[in-house]
Order: structure tokens, then sequence, then C-alpha cells
């Protein structure tokens, strides 16, 4: 699990660096002389398109190779695709660590956002067709856990190597390669997933994996509803056209909507930007690094509290209470700058510590819920036929959301100042309205019987099984075979 999961640090490698004066001194110089004159406009010193691109980059890159990885995924593996994907890994790596301009630095950015595109179509899917379902979200939200400390180990580093001068963003940068490496090498040894494998007309493979990591040899329920689904997704020729069907839209509408509101919370102006957000109300530069490695401490703590709560206390539960510990974070946090953090000058010390406790608070809340559960509830709602398809308009939506608000954070910050967190605090509202409303719980459910446990049981999204929109559907045992539960 460490292995397939470890790459993820190498982004926080590269959104840490934007901090390091030497990399701002050779690829962004207008930035840096901005920000040596910081007292001139505490909210727009890091405002430069460029440097925003360099960070955004990746995630339209991410955007575009989730289609192909949803390809690759169904006709090749999810192992495969995970090799694939440290491969781009490591090419983004090289470049951008041995980038003598911005056009080289980016370009590895871009091969970066490849390797995330193929791995986060990949990974998920591995982890929720393999875990028994009792311990399917848990060990689902272990990907997310895994993300989380390697974000945590990049702070760590980047405190280090901001020290080291002219070349310490170098040594973060191309110390990123070796999680990626670990991917590689880890993914050489795991196994395919059964459900693949019958997909691709392999079953005897399919039931050998089945009785290996369930280490029994009576799978025959379990290996006759993966053949079972498989036969139905078989039929599927076109599985993007299905997913415009009425029957599909629900879990591609969750799926969409979970990726959007995860990144209209504010999390990645707080993590991705946590140096210049802490710079801004008053702290030094080691001082902004060290705060980020605090906010990735609690980060993992918390996303830790989700991998034992999720299977325990169910999704909904765990979204509805974040959505009301972030809002009146932001909320705190968007007063205390909209009333003492005027364009020049700084935080009173006081002010300073309240606005550092506040975003713990908000990254533990998002940590628990927003964060793993957005990758969660698309892997398990999605039936086989669609299930490659729909995790790839989840994962590009991800991607899109993600672009959009690193390309525009910075300059967001330096036009509404204060005023952007009560513009975060305002998507939390409607999150929460939509949480409470339309997300169904899929606690305990299995994967193949999603449609008549969950989809079919909901007031509103029932209304898309109707006897006409429901030919297709195949129904499913009303008993949960006995290895469920």
């Amino acid at each position: 699990m460490r292995t397939i999961n470890g790459c993820f640090c190498y982004v926080e490698f590269a959104g840490g660096v934007t901090a390091m004066d030497d990399f701002l001194e050779k690829f962004f110089p207008a930035v840096y002389e901005r920000k040596k004159h910081a007292h001139e406009n505490n909210y727009c010193k890091y405002d430069n398109q460029f440097l925003q691109l360099f960070t955004s980059s990746l995630y339209i890159a991410a955007l575009i190779a989730s289609f192909f990885a949803s390809r690759t995924c169904t006709k090749y593996g999810r192992k495969p695709t995970m090799q694939l994907a440290s491969i781009f890994f490591v090419i983004g790596v090289a470049l951008s660590a041995l980038g003598v301009n911005i056009e080289m630095v980016i370009i590895g950015r871009v091969f970066l956002g490849l390797g995330v595109g193929f791995a986060n179509q990949a990974v998920p899917l591995f982890l929720s067709e393999l875990a028994p379902v009792k311990i399917r979200g848990a060990l689902n939200i272990c990907f997310q856990l895994f993300v989380t400390i390697g974000i945590l180990i990049a702070n760590v580093v980047n405190y280090f190597t901001g020290k080291i001068h002219p070349h310490g963003f170098r040594i973060s940068l191309g110390l990123a390669g070796l999680p990626a490496l670990m991917l590689g090498l880890g993914s050489l040894v795991i196994v395919e997933t059964p459900t693949s494998l019958v997909e691709r007309n392999k079953p005897e493979e399919g039931r050998a994996v089945l009785k290996k990591i369930r280490g029994a040899d009576n799978v025959d329920l379990e290996f006759d509803s993966i053949v079972h689904a498989c036969e139905i997704a078989r039929q599927v020729t076109d599985p993007y056209r299905r997913l415009m069907k009425r029957p599909s839209r629900p879990p591609l509408v969750i799926a969409i909507l979970l990726q959007i509101f995860q990144q209209f919370t504010g999390i990645n102006a707080i993590m991705f930007y946590a140096p210049v957000l802490f710079q801004t109300v008053g702290f030094g530069d080691d001082a902004s690094l060290l705060s980020s490695v605090i906010t990735g401490s609690v980060n993992v703590l918390c996303t830790m509290v989700s991998v034992v709560a999720v299977d325990r206390a169910g999704r909904r539960i765990l979204l509805l209470e974040s959505c009301v510990q972030m809002l009146v974070t932001q909320t705190i946090i968007g007063i205390i700058l909209m009333k003492d953090l005027k364009a020049t000058g700084d935080l009173p010390s006081g002010e300073a510590l309240i606005v550092v406790v506040m975003v713990c608070v908000f990254v533990g809340g998002f940590a628990w819920s927003w964060g793993p559960l957005g990758w969660l509830i698309p892997s398990e709602t999605f039936p086989l036929e669609t299930r490659t398809a729909g995790y790839s308009f989840a994962v590009s939506s991800n991607m899109l959301c993600t672009f959009i608000i690193a390309q525009a954070f910075l300059s967001m910050l330096c036009k509404m100042q204060a005023g952007i967190f009560f513009f975060f605090a305002a998507w939390i509202i409607v999150m929460m309205l939509f949480a409470f409303f339309f997300i169904p719980e899929t606690k305990g459910v299995p994967v193949d019987v999603m449609v008549d446990k969950v989809w079919k049981q909901h007031w509103f999204w029932r209304r898309f099984f109707d006897e006409e929109g429901d030919e297709h559907v195949k129904e499913q045992p009303d008993l949960i075979p006995p290895y469920m539960t």
C-alpha cells in the first residue's frame, strides 16, 4: 500500500519550491523582485500568471490524461496503468529538477500531470476492487492517507532544502523521483485485480488471484458475482455513451460534483499555497515552511481518523460534520484578515496565531471527510460496465477544478483580498446542502449491488430507474452473498 500511494508527494515538492528565493530568482525574477518589496501589498506580492501556470499546468495535463488512462485501465489492466504512471513521473521529475529555463520546468510539470492522471485513475479502482466490503472504505482511504504522508514528507524536505543555496530547489524536485521509482518497482510485484483479469478474458487467473487475496479456496460466490458483472459490462460497447443514459446519471452527477466541491472548499488554496498564506499574515520564510509542516501533520493525523470512522460512522455524517467545521474556520479567518490585515503591514501576533490554528482546524475537517471521500464514493458507486469511464470523469473533473483554483488563486487573493475566504465559505454552504439531500449512504453496500441497494432506494435518484430507463440494468439478487458480510 505504501508503495502504491507514496508517489503523490512529488506534487507538494513542487508546490513548496515556489516559496524558495533561489527558485523564484532563477525562473520568476519579477516575482522575486516584488517579494523583496512585499510591504507594498500583502495580498499581491505573488500574483504572476507564469508562477500560477507552473503549478496549474500539471492539472490540465492530468485532466487530459485521465481519459486515456480509462481506456488503458480497461484494455490492459490496473497494474500496467500504474507502471505507465511511474514512467511519466520519472520523466517529469528529471525535467523539473534539471530545468534550465521555465519552459523546460513547465514541460516537466506536464509529464508529472500525465502521471497523476494515470495513477489517480488506477489506484482507487485497484483498491476498491481488491477490498472486502467491510473494510472497503478504510482500505480505499489509505490512498488518501499516503497522499497526506507524502505531502508531509515534501514539506519537511522543502523546509531543509530551502536552506541550501543556490540549488536547494533542485534537490527538492529531484528527491520526488524516489517515490516515483517506488511506485514503478512496487507495481511489478502487486497482483492484478480479479475483476480486471476476468474483464480481459482471463477467468482462471482471476480465480487464482481471488483465492490468494482472500486466503481461501472457496470463493465461488464472489467469483460468480465478478463474472456476472463482467458479462454485463461486455454488452456495453461504448461505456461513455452508456454514461449519458438516464440510469447512469446518479453516480456520474455525484462523482463530478464531489470533485468540484472538494476543490472549492478552498483546501488547495490553503495547502498548495500554505507558504504564501503564512508569509502574508506576517511569518518569515522559514516560519512559513515550518507552518506547512504543521498543517501537513494535522492532515495525516485527521486522515487516520477517517480510516477508522468511515466504515463505522458512514460517509454522510463525516461529510456533513466537516462542512460545519470548515465553514466556521473559513469565516473566522476571513473576518480576522478583513479586520486587521491591510494591504501593508502585518497581523498582530495574536491574530496571526489564531489564523494558523484555524487553518489547522480547517485542514483537519477536510482530511477526514471531503478529501478521502471525494475519491472513495465515486470508486464504489459505478457499475462495472461504466466504472473506468465514469471514474475518468471524476478524475478529470477534479483536475479541471484544481487547475482553475491553482491558476486563479493568487490573482483572486490579490483582487478579493480577505474576501476570498468568504467566497469559499459560500461554496461550503452549497456542498453541505447537497450532501444532506442528495448524497446517499454507501457504507457496507457491496459494489455490485449498489444500484438496487442505494440508487433505487434514494428519494430523488430512484426516479432515474423507471421501467423505460432501467431496461439495461440487470437485477442483482436481493440477498448479499456470505463473502460480503
